[in-house]
């Protein structure tokens, strides 16, 4: 049973290229990323550290996965390549590819990504994560069918010649998760720079140094020759402090040394940052002690925080399933096998390792309790 079209072609056929942005515009379509979107989202992971941060989290703690084939005698044979096929250009196995495709997916709205044929068209020779800015999506031939068309670097747009390869998932709506942080990054970014300034202002300590000459005629002279020595020394005296070296300064006269800066104070940005950080971590709904924010909270409070990331988590979940499937239920077609796949995901558990010990010896012991009372019945 062939999957592909038989098609000759001197390396894995790949169809997701970066290009420009379309100038056609495709109305009544699914929400698409443009390419200046792409590019934003992506400066502001650059740009905001925590936001980054929130998404590899997100991506790690989704989880490991399992795939089962319905023919067991298949299963040893699709474990070898869901763990063994590759991914582009520097990754391998199915875990790879599900991760780049939810980052994509996190990030962008939407993940596309392509099974990629071998130079017969027969096998599987690989997976690939493609440029969601580079595809845009039309109606199918029926209601429920979809077609995709490439944008080529011109400005145009050419259909995909195998879209029965292409893999595609979007969040709700399409849009990204990130959608509504930037202006909310800009403010917060402004703030940081400002705190950077004022300490190159205030934070690196400058001295005035002041000599007031006497009232006798030979102050009155000497004034100037005895202000450029007193300069030369007090700036021989810091330099020296550069390479570990104290100096004392010794002066004459009535000399004055004061701290530029000293007496003001810098802002306090605590309450205005904080109030951001909170909008962005609701936003990713990641409780602020998993990105290190020793905020105040309760017990009862972090439990409910993990309990609804746990439901964010196995959203996420259900959009990746199908995406799974459908590369098992290729490969199986691939080489002639009718068997399906499911996917097992491993268990969500953001609780403490005591918490949990005890729990199994609180269940351990009502087992012990239940079956000495069967016995005594």
């Amino acid at each position: 049973m062939k999957l592909f079209k038989k098609k000759k072609v001197p390396k894995p056929e790949v169809q997701l290229v970066s290009a420009q942005r379309s100038a056609l515009d495709m109305t009544a379509l699914p929400q698409t990323v443009e390419p200046f979107e792409k590019e934003l989202y992506d400066r502001l992971r650059f740009a905001v550290p925590i936001i980054d941060a929130a998404l590899m989290k997100i991506i790690r703690l989704t989880g490991g996965f399992r795939v089962i084939c319905s023919d067991e005698e298949m299963q040893a044979q699709l474990d070898s390549f869901l763990e063994n096929v590759p991914v582009g250009l520097t990754g391998k196995s199915i875990g790879c590819f599900i991760d780049n495709f939810l980052d994509s997916m996190l990030t962008y709205g939407s993940a596309v990504g392509e099974i990629a044929a071998d130079e017969n068209g027969l096998r599987i020779a690989g997976l690939w994560n493609g440029d969601v800015s580079a595809i845009k999506i039309g109606e199918g031939s029926t209601p429920f069918s979809r077609s995709y068309f490439v944008r080529s670097a011109n400005g145009g747009r050419k259909t995909a010649s195998h879209p029965e390869r292409i893999l595609y998932a979007e969040l709700t709506g399409g849009h990204s998760l990130l959608r509504g942080l930037p202006a909310l990054s800009r403010i917060l970014m402004r703030i940081y720079e400002c705190i950077g300034q004022n300490f190159d202002r205030a934070g690196n300590v400058r001295y005035a140094v002041t000599y007031k000459p006497g009232g006798d005629s030979g102050d009155m002279i000497y004034t100037r020759d005895r202000a450029q020595q007193i300069a030369r020394e007090w700036a021989d005296g810091m330099n020296s402090a550069r390479y570990g070296q104290v100096k004392d300064f010794i002066a004459v006269g009535d000399v004055d040394i004061k701290v530029i800066g000293a007496e003001n104070q810098l802002f306090d940005t605590n309450v205005p940052v904080r109030q951001l950080m909170e909008q962005l971590i609701a936003k990713l709904s990641i409780p602020p002690f998993l990105l290190g924010l020793n905020w105040s909270s309760t017990e009862r409070m972090s439990s409910q925080q993990a309990d609804i990331l746990t439901s964010e988590l196995e959203y996420f979940r259900r959009l990746l399933t199908p995406v799974i499937c459908e590369i098992g239920n290729a490969y199986l077609c691939s080489v002639g096998s009718e068997a399906v796949c499911r996917v097992e995901w491993e268990n969500i558990n953001l609780q403490d390792e005591s918490a949990l010990a005890e729990a199994r010896l609180k269940n351990a012991q009502a087992r012990e309790i239940e079956l000495r009372l069967a016995e005594n019945e």
